[in-house]
Order: structure tokens, then C-alpha cells, then sequence
């Protein structure tokens, strides 16, 4: 593998810090905006911040980086340098734009003008949220979907927020249980806290609903679209279909050695990665040669090599 010269390392990394510092952007605004005020929570740390934000007037910055100090701490401790600097470099970010863009500051700033265009009285309690108490739903959507893109661009220029990181992979080592159901675990005992805490039950159904679109926003905006189909044919007319795909489409074909499990026969399975406008062609010119064939789509997220673009993301990779 051949190693970054120097400028090329000082450019990756500008490009790394830029990029995290811009997913902790639209994080803090999620969390700040749209689900602090109605302690509307995914689970993660910033749950956990919301009960001391809520009880005890502890700005959700310091809130965040209180709870993650001790997680980072206990890391080390437990499984040695398993989360580099940029975790920590995340984490701190989050947690100062969570303050730093919050309304209340904006106002101060003189971004917001008029703060008493986002003051509402919840309980006999002031809260500032951009969108009213009536609006509540949508509060809880647009707050989980920016989010998801702010852990998402994180993640893909290999940062990190720490929180249920941390816990997570300790109980994977520690219990042997897999990362999805570690974080299933850890996701549910502070949602289930949260709701509690605050002896609102719907704070749990909301919890689990945002749960989910933060974990899909995220995903997508650490992979990106699918804008690649892989295909899979099986057909006696393989040979066939394997120059139409050259000629008509001009992707290359890999040829994978099956065994038909009912019948035992030996055969040839293609395989061909394609732009998702040219799966329609590949369709049409298939059931032309073979109308028998059993053709398989499935979605792919990511290519490399000849002929794609690379989108890679290497959250381990070493300079």
C-alpha cells in the first residue's frame, strides 16, 4: 500500500476535521432546534443530557462531554486505545456547537432578532424550539433526520460522537453479544430512562420512532444512495447473455461456480454491477435470450474499481 507523503496527510486530515466539524453543525441543530425542547430523545448520550438539561439547567454541551469523560475513561481502561483522537475531537464538537447553536445564544449573536418568535410555555416552563408545541410531530422528524446526516457525515470522514460507542463495544467484548444487539441494549435502557425520568410513556414510543429514522439517515448519509444494482443470472444461456452484456451495456461480467441444490448440477453464475438506468436494458435483453432465467437485483452501495467511481470509506485504515 503506498504511504501519504506529507502534503497529502495535512490535506486528508483539513479534509477530515472540516468534515466532522460540519456533521456536529447539523447534529447540535438537531438537538438543539428541535429535540431538547420537548425532550424528544433517540437514545445515545445526548438522552442522558437531556435529563440533567431539564433537572438541573445543565447546558447539553457540558452535559454531553460530563457523561462521555468517564465513558472515554473507562475505554482505556477496559480495552486499551480503541478510540482514537478523532473520537474525542468529535465528541467535543458536538457538545460545543450543541451549546453554541442553541436559540438562546443565536439571540444573543444577533442571528435571531426576535427571540419571541421561538419561546413557548410547556408545564409552566419556557423552552425555545423552532417550531411550536403544536407542531411537535414534526419537531420530532426534522430533529431525527438532521441527526442522522450529522452522524452520518461524522462517521464518514472517521469521526466519532463516542457515547453508546463506548458501552457498546464493551459489551461485545466483554459478553460476546454482536454490535446490533449491544446497541439494541444500550439504546434501550436510556430511552426507557428518559421516559421514566420524566413519567411520560409516549417519550419511549417517540424515542424508538426516531431511533429509527436517525439509525436509516444515517446510514445513508455515511454510504449514499444505492445507485448501483449488483445482478445475478443463472441460465443455460449464459455465454449469451454475458457478450450482451458487453455489447449492449459495456460491463464487465464475473462467472461464480454454483451447484443447483436440487439437482446437483454444476453451473456458471453471473454476475454484473451496473448503473441502475441500465438494469431496464439488461431486463429486456435477458428475458429476449432466455425467458427462463432466474435473474436476482440487489442494491450496492458502494464500487470500486474500473469503470465506478470510488466513494470508500475506511473508518480503520492507517496512513
Amino acid at each position: 500500500m503506498r504511504k501519504l507523503n506529507l502534503s497529502e496527510k495535512i490535506k486528508r486530515h483539513i479534509i477530515h476535521n472540516v468534515g466532522i466539524i460540519f456533521g456536529s453543525i447539523i447534529f447540535a441543530m438537531a438537538y438543539s432546534w428541535f429535540l431538547i425542547p420537548y425532550k424528544i430523545a433517540p437514545g445515545g448520550v445526548g438522552g442522558l443530557s437531556q435529563i440533567l438539561y431539564h433537572m438541573f439547567d445543565i447546558p447539553i454541551g457540558i452535559s454531553m462531554i460530563m457523561l462521555n469523560i468517564p465513558l472515554f475513561i473507562v475505554s482505556f481502561i477496559l480495552m486499551g486505545k480503541r478510540f482514537g483522537i478523532n473520537s474525542i475531537y468529535g465528541m467535543f464538537a458536538t457538545a460545543i456547537f450543541s451549546d453554541l447553536l442553541s436559540i438562546p445564544n443565536l439571540h444573543k449573536f444577533g442571528i435571531i432578532k426576535d427571540i419571541s418568535n421561538y419561546t413557548f410555555i410547556i408545564d409552566g416552563k419556557e423552552i425555545y424550539s423552532m417550531l411550536p408545541p403544536e407542531e411537535i410531530y414534526l419537531s420530532a422528524i426534522a430533529g431525527s433526520v438532521l441527526l442522522g446526516l450529522g452522524l452520518g457525515i461524522i462517521f464518514r470522514f472517521r469521526g466519532s460522537t463516542g457515547g453508546t460507542d463506548i458501552p457498546v463495544a464493551i459489551i461485545k467484548q466483554k459478553l460476546g453479544v454482536s454490535i446490533g444487539t449491544g446497541y439494541w441494549i444500550v439504546e434501550t435502557l436510556i430511552i426507557f430512562t428518559v421516559g421514566i425520568t420524566f413519567h411520560d410513556l409516549s417519550l419511549i414510543i417517540w424515542g424508538y420512532v426516531n431511533l429509527f429514522i436517525t439509525s436509516r439517515l444515517t446510514d445513508l448519509a455515511m454510504e449514499g444512495m444505492p445507485y448501483v444494482k449488483g445482478v445475478y443470472v443463472i441460465s443455460e444461456k449464459n455465454d449469451e447473455i454475458k457478450n450482451m452484456i458487453y455489447d449492449k451495456i459495456n460491463r464487465g461480467v464475473t462467472y461464480i461456480k454454483a451447484e443447483g441444490g436440487y439437482t446437483g448440477k454444476e453451473m456458471n453464475m453471473l454476475f454484473c454491477a451496473m448503473n441502475r438506468r441500465q438494469v431496464s436494458v439488461m431486463r429486456d435483453l435477458v428475458k429476449r435470450i432466455d425467458p427462463k432465467a432466474f435473474v436476482l437485483l440487489t442494491d450496492v452501495y458502494d464500487v470500486m474499481g474500473y469503470g465506478f467511481r470510488s466513494r470508500s470509506l475506511d473508518l480503520t485504515a492507517n496512513d
